[in-house]
């Protein structure tokens, strides 16, 4: 048992950051993408016994954490109504540069897409390949690229 504490302990390390990306990309503030985190640390440590290993572990941790993250999703649009601002960490973004304002354009616009596609973009902007993102979500690299299109669009017509 101790040597899986330790395997676990050493991929989660890995994962950090990626697995923070994706809560924050689902949350509405910094205290609810921690405790977003934690959740998928449940749900790693869970099956981490049974992940057989039949995809590579970082394709295993992005599929947990937005499995996560669509469940919860789902479960918040039921108990809201209406559709809250993002508490955005002032850290993360700065707003007095260009960039930080146009990051938070980028986070507000991709906030509006559908938990589907908001994990798409996610894992597009974390740089990984399209068989990769087909492979965490289900669906082959072509629809990827298909879809991609697609969001691109609707993220231009959100702007208008």
């Amino acid at each position: 048992m101790k040597q899986n504490e330790q395997e676990f302990t050493t991929l989660v390390r890995k994962q950090r950051a990626a697995i923070y990306s994706v809560c924050y990309m689902f949350a509405d503030s910094i205290d609810e993408a921690s405790d977003l985190f934690q959740e998928v640390l449940v749900n790693l440590w869970r099956g981490f016994e049974t992940f057989r290993g039949d995809s590579s572990p970082n394709t295993w941790v992005y599929r947990v954490s937005l499995n996560t993250c669509l469940t919860f999703d789902r479960k918040k649009k039921r108990r809201r109504k209406m559709h809250e601002e993002v508490e955005i960490d002032p850290s993360l973004l700065d707003g007095h540069t260009d960039m930080g304002a146009q990051s938070r354009l980028l986070h507000e616009r991709i906030g509006q897409l559908e938990p589907f596609d908001r994990a798409i973009v996610l894992l597009w902007l974390e740089d990984m390949s399209y068989d990769d993102i087909g492979a965490i979500v289900g669906i082959s690299s072509k629809a990827v690229g298909v879809r991609l299109v697609r969001i691109r669009e609707k993220l231009k017509s959100l702007g208008r």
